[in-house]
């Protein structure tokens, strides 16, 4: 189930809301909980159990870590048994066959792996419980002791499957004690309707572009048209991904939760350390905090400074799919931001707004290149046809025809991916004062109306984050 469909839109989430509001404030927890594992297993009947397992794992591993911790040595071995089984966990159902395949490129070792889904957002609720525990053991965060309350952290469904990453210090309180208004509830349903109408209005309209553009051969691709197929995507994954971390927040603010921002206009960048810090900023902090910071973070030599840079991006490709194209743009970032650090932020900061920028967005839109295409032979044509090695040569009658069609939609997303819309909301609001109030709630009302008659006729509907 995802948040752009119908069933979601007019089936679970008006039975979610009225029961979960329904019971006293004490049950809301188990409510929550409950739904959450109803959403899971609508999609995933089998793999909730994994959910499970993991949940109560960390559950007793918290609660095993706070009794023995006077003990160091016994903690330690129940902190590394715990990050030990999240991992295995983890590698078992997404890299088993990758580490496999390779194993048998090098040395001919033949292992039989069974061909197993993935199942959904694991990557996201293992390394919440992982923070959980790392955080307890810390002693950086009070041991939870209600299960209940542990499992509707783990298990939250706004932010179940694709994020934002939700430390467990950024709502352990909230887990007690929350307050609804109904302005805050307000709040949360505007933010979730600008999530749904960047998913279904901006996000799957200009993937249909993309999807043209790369189920064509590249030597049959113009360089025109090889530019607005991966600009196309460009904008989708950003509108898809951020409209669903929109969606996310806005739902947990209906529920009482404040999650954590996890984009904030990153196609704005200045710089790739800038756009890193301004896209998916939830995996970027767990990244900063439990791998590069105990590595030594800046605190190294420059080579060790290096290594720990290479060694988080390396990690954050993997994070993304057990496949080489994710390691190489992992890596691919990695060194653009440790270039940065030692010379060209210096460099860009005395240059025009506007060249600083055209690098930026170079250098991500390439990338995207290497994250979209699985073999990187497929990359690596797609990136010749984009430079006029492909067989169209610069331009051609169908990447003209493109361009007509698709034109007035780029002009939208590049300005929607600024925060001037934002910004001229809150002008409207304050300038039209009780007017205003009465005006925004029907614009918000129209956009849901369009985005679910978009949805009720909508044969392309991917949430790209879901892989993950």
């Amino acid at each position: 189930m995802v948040f752009s469909s119908l069933i979601f839109l007019f089936l679970f989430l008006p039975l979610a809301l009225g029961l979960y509001y329904s019971v006293p404030h004490g049950w809301r927890n188990m409510m929550l909980l409950a739904a959450s594992l109803v959403f899971y297993a609508w999609g995933e009947p089998v793999y909730v159990f994994l959910m499970i397992f993991s949940t109560v794992f960390d559950y007793a591993n918290g609660l095993l870590i706070d009794k023995f911790r006077e003990r160091a040595a016994a903690a330690r071995l129940i902190f590394i048994g715990s990050i030990a089984v999240n991992i295995g966990v983890l590698c078992f159902f997404k890299y088993a066959g990758f580490l496999a395949e390779n194993l048998h490129r090098l040395t001919g070792l033949s292992l039989q792996v069974s061909d197993l889904p993935l199942p959904v957002g694991i990557s996201f609720y293992t390394f919440q419980t992982m923070s959980y525990v790392i955080d307890v053991y810390r002693n950086q965060v009070p041991v939870q002791r209600n299960l209940i309350s542990f499992g509707a952290y783990v298990a939250m469904f706004p932010q179940l499957v694709a994020g934002p990453i939700v430390k467990y210090g950024d709502i352990a309180g909230q887990l007690g004690m929350r307050k609804i208004t109904l302005a805050r509830f307000g709040e949360g349903a505007e933010l979730f309707i600008r999530g749904l109408a960047k998913k279904a209005l901006l996000a799957n309209n200009i993937g249909l572009l993309w999807a043209e553009v790369k189920a064509t051969p590249a030597e049959d691709l113009s360089a025109l048209s090889a530019w607005l197929g991966i600009i196309a995507f460009t904008f989708q994954i950003y509108f898809d991904f951020s409209g669903y971390s929109d969606m996310a927040r806005g739902l947990g603010r209906m529920f009482g939760f404040e999650f954590p921002l996890n984009f904030h206009y990153p196609y704005t960048a200045r710089s790739i350390t800038e756009f890193w810090r301004r896209w998916h900023i939830s995996l970027g902090s767990w990244f900063r905090e439990y791998v590069y910071i105990p590595l030594g973070g800046n605190r190294a030599g420059p080579w060790k400074r290096l290594r720990n840079l290479l060694v988080v991006w390396l990690l954050t490709g993997l994070w993304h799919g057990a496949s080489w194209n994710f390691v190489l743009w992992g890596l691919y970032f990695g060194v653009f931001i440790a270039l940065e650090k030692r010379l060209l932020l210096p460099w860009l900061a005395g240059k025009p707004r506007a060249v600083s920028h055209v690098y930026t967005m170079l250098v991500v839109i390439i990338g995207w290149v290497w994250f979209e295409f699985g073999h990187l032979t497929a990359a690596g044509g797609f990136l010749a046809a984009m430079f006029g090695l492909g067989g169209h040569g610069w331009a051609d009658r169908q990447s003209w025809y493109d361009l007509s069609m698709y034109g007035m939609l780029f002009l939208i997303l590049a300005l929607c991916a600024t925060p001037l819309p934002g910004q001229a909301l809150l002008r409207l609001r304050g300038k039209l004062g009780r007017i205003g109030a009465a005006a925004v709630p029907l614009l918000y009302g129209g956009c849901l109306f369009v985005s679910t008659a978009y949805l009720v006729n909508a044969t392309y509907n991917p949430f790209l984050y879901f892989r993950f």
